[in-house]
């Protein structure tokens, strides 16, 4: 497993669940303590699992349920099943795998996304090496990723971040993802969204999309860590981007970040 640890980048604005969706929104940015563990008057957050091994499903179930501030609401062996129990469970999370035999992950987050309303935060479940669609799925919707061999605290802490409406990117993926886009076609640049952003922000953001955490901005930029939070959530503002995953996208789409840059 890559790094054990997650980032924790800044949400985008208006992206925090609101209290609306279902009966248990997501507990709110700074509610986990520093072990990982809730307070008790952390909310519930409703999990869905979506992935065509029956073991995965209820071994992941039975690990997400167990804790006290998650609710394993719905489960399907299919993408096709997915827009259905959504609209039925309300979930807060989604795991998805990405390889599934009737509808893909990529294509199974792709309806989850068009459908009217509040969208439940997914994270794509991928064994990774074996994975084309990882680019695609980070511009499809999807909130990051969690290796299938993940431990058991990694996994937990994975639904915990993303249901604070932060992104799951641990470095090393990203320096894979890097590696997988610039080596595969290559889409026309987009340099205007550029110009919105200041010089530091611009900085900021190609650290960012080369897969460096917060700290490691700061301490490369010689800034306080809380500057480099206050330069990425106005990067997020100011491109209309929804979290840290975007933000890659967005970084090679510009030409901002180029291979070997």
């Amino acid at each position: 497993m890559p790094e054990a640890g997650v980032p924790g980048p800044e949400p985008a604005p208006g992206s925090t669940p609101s209290p609306g969706r279902g009966s248990t929104p997501s507990p709110a940015p700074g509610s986990i303590a520093r072990d990982g563990v809730p307070p008790p008057s952390a909310e519930t957050t409703r999990v869905a699992i979506i992935d065509d091994q029956a073991m995965v499903r209820q071994g992941f179930g039975a690990l997400l349920d167990a804790q006290p501030d998650m609710s394993v609401v719905g489960s399907a062996e299919d993408g096709s099943q997915v827009v259905d129990l959504v609209r039925r469970t309300a979930p807060d999370v989604i795991l998805m795998d990405i390889r599934m035999p009737k509808l893909n992950g990529l294509d199974a987050t792709r309806a989850v996304f068009s459908m009217p309303g509040e969208h439940p935060k997914i994270i794509m479940l991928t064994t990774f090496d074996a994975d084309e669609y990882v680019f695609s799925a980070l511009r499809a919707g999807a909130s990051g990723f969690l290796l299938k061999d993940a431990t058991a605290e990694d996994m937990i802490t994975a639904v915990r971040v993303v249901a604070e409406g932060q992104s799951l990117l641990a470095p090393s993926v990203t320096r894979r993802l890097i590696s997988e886009y610039v080596s595969g076609p290559k889409v026309s640049k987009d340099t205007a969204v550029l110009g919105q952003l200041t010089d530091r922000e611009i900085d900021v953001m190609s650290l960012v999309a080369k897969g460096h955490a917060n700290a490691e901005v700061a301490q490369q930029l010689f800034l306080a860590e809380q500057t480099v939070k206050t330069h990425v959530s106005r990067i997020l503002s100011k491109l209309g981007l929804r979290d840290r995953t975007q933000i890659v996208v967005a970084a090679y789409e510009s030409g901002l970040v180029v291979a070997g840059g």
